[in-house]
């Protein structure tokens, strides 16, 4: 059972949350918080024994915890997702394999390709594939909602996507749209990035995993990583290298949002690990 906070900090937080858990009988198995002083903030992650009545500790939570708390009590323990993609297969083959032997976190729902080149890599995990063109004459967003309306899910992953998404389409869900980025942000942000880096002659490349916002590449950080690159790489060498990179890094942001450790405010995140 999962137990996640975020609120205003005062003295006493801790003690008061555990206090009521202990009279509900409640064991904690392991607690992750954080304070953000210069925004006086405060999170928390708790995993507790089961219970039976999850909306009732919910309503005593709030009810001790400052104006404004946002509290979720046993988020659903397996998220459920949509994929969208164009033409590199590195990231979606990771999630499909994951999702096969249920490693994932998630389940995945459908993926939406604006190519049909991993269409077939769908069928083999059988995983419904819906090709929508992005061409202005053809309206491909509402069609994306169109598809993305037919199911429940938590989540859209943006796969290695190669295209813009509009303001209007990210208002549509805050918080809910993952992106892996191929460069260590806020460096070299938009397209091609490691002819960027090639071209700057940088010695470290790297990915990062983020929410989207409005703001091209600049939306909350959830995950990165960066290795060395040398003298002799060529920008196809550090595109090569790269995409394990980000097979990596968006596999390890999935998991942590997956497993409700990312708190999401302005335009940061905090991430209990």
């Amino acid at each position: 059972m999962i137990v996640v906070i975020q609120c205003a900090d005062r003295v006493g937080l801790v003690a008061s949350i555990s206090g009521l858990l202990a009279s509900e009988n409640l064991n904690i198995v392991s607690m992750n918080e954080h304070v953000d002083k210069g925004e006086n903030l405060f999170f928390m992650r708790l995993e507790i024994d089961k219970l039976s009545d999850s909306k009732a500790l919910e309503q005593k939570l709030r009810a001790l915890l400052p104006d404004g708390a946002l509290v979720n009590v046993n988020p659903k323990p397996e998220k459920k997702v949509i994929v969208m993609v164009t033409k590199e297969y590195h990231c979606l083959a990771d999630i499909l394999v994951r999702n096969h032997f249920k490693t994932l976190g998630a389940s995945v729902q459908c993926v939406i390709g604006n190519y049909v080149t991993l269409e077939d890599i769908c069928k083999r995990f059988d995983v419904p594939f819906y090709h929508v063109k992005y061409e202005p004459s053809e309206e491909p967003e509402q069609q994306v909602l169109d598809i993305v309306s037919r199911y429940e899910y938590d989540y859209i992953v943006l796969a290695k996507f190669m295209r813009v998404l509009s303001p209007a389409f990210v208002s549509r869900f805050p918080g809910r749209i993952i992106n892996i980025h191929h460069s260590f942000l806020p460096a070299f942000a938009g397209a091609n990035p490691y002819r960027q880096a090639y071209e700057r002659g940088v010695k470290l490349i790297g990915a990062t995993a983020h929410f989207v916002t409005d703001e091209l590449d600049e939306g909350p950080i959830i995950s990165q990583q960066i290795i060395p690159a040398g003298h002799s790489f060529t920008a196809g060498d550090m595109m090569k290298a790269g995409q394990e990179i980000e097979t990596a890094v968006l596999a390890k942001a999935l998991r942590l949002v997956f497993d409700d450790r990312v708190f999401i405010y302005k335009n940061k995140t905090v991430v209990l690990e």
